[in-house]
C-alpha cells in the first residue's frame, strides 16, 4: 500500500504536522470508522469518519467521531443550508476522487464546504482517512480544521 496519497501530499505541502498509519482494511464493512479504530487500538472518539452529504442539493462533507451519527438537521444549519441528506456512494466517489472506505476530506477533486464535529476539538490528536482504504493520518484536530477551512460545530445526533 502506498503511504502517499493526494491527502498526505496536501498535508505535507500545507506544512501540517501529521503521521501516517495503515491497517488491514476489511472490505464490505458497514462501519469503516469503527473498524479503523479497533485496528489502530484507538478510542472511536479519536478516529473520525468522513461523510459526504448534500446540503440544499450541493455537495458538502462532515467529519465526525466514528462512534457517533450525523444529525442532518444540525449539519445543514452549520453549513448554512435548509436541508441535508447522505450523498450516494457513486456521487461521493466522483466528487472526491476517492473510493468509498477511503474518502478523505483533504485534497478532494472538488473543494466542498466541510463541517467538523466540535466535540473532536477536545482531543489532542485525531485520526482522519488519508485518502486510501486502510490508511489514516494522525494530526491535531485544530490543524485539520484550519487546513480544510472547516466550520467547527455540533453536528452529531444526541
Amino acid at each position: 500500500m502506498s503511504r502517499t496519497t493526494r491527502a498526505t501530499h496536501f498535508l505535507t505541502e500545507a506544512r501540517v504536522a501529521h503521521t501516517v498509519h495503515s491497517y488491514d482494511y476489511a472490505p464490505g464493512g458497514e462501519r469503516v470508522g469503527l473498524q479503523a479504530a479497533e485496528a489502530l487500538g484507538e478510542d472511536p472518539a479519536r478516529v473520525l469518519k468522513t461523510l459526504m452529504i448534500e446540503i440544499d442539493g450541493r455537495p458538502a462533507c462532515a467529519v465526525i467521531p466514528s462512534d457517533r451519527e450525523l444529525s442532518m438537521k444540525k449539519a445543514a444549519a452549520a453549513l448554512g443550508a435548509k436541508s441535508a441528506q447522505m450523498m450516494k456512494p457513486a456521487d461521493a466517489e466522483r466528487i472526491t476522487g476517492y473510493h468509498v472506505g477511503g474518502i478523505s476530506p483533504f485534497a478532494q477533486k472538488k473543494r466542498v464546504a466541510v463541517a467538523i464535529e466540535a466535540g473532536a476539538m477536545g482531543e489532542d490528536l485525531v485520526y482522519i482517512n488519508g485518502g486510501q482504504r486502510g490508511l489514516q493520518v494522525r494530526l491535531a484536530p485544530g490543524d485539520a480544521a484550519k487546513a480544510l477551512g472547516a466550520i467547527v460545530a455540533d453536528v452529531v445526533a444526541e
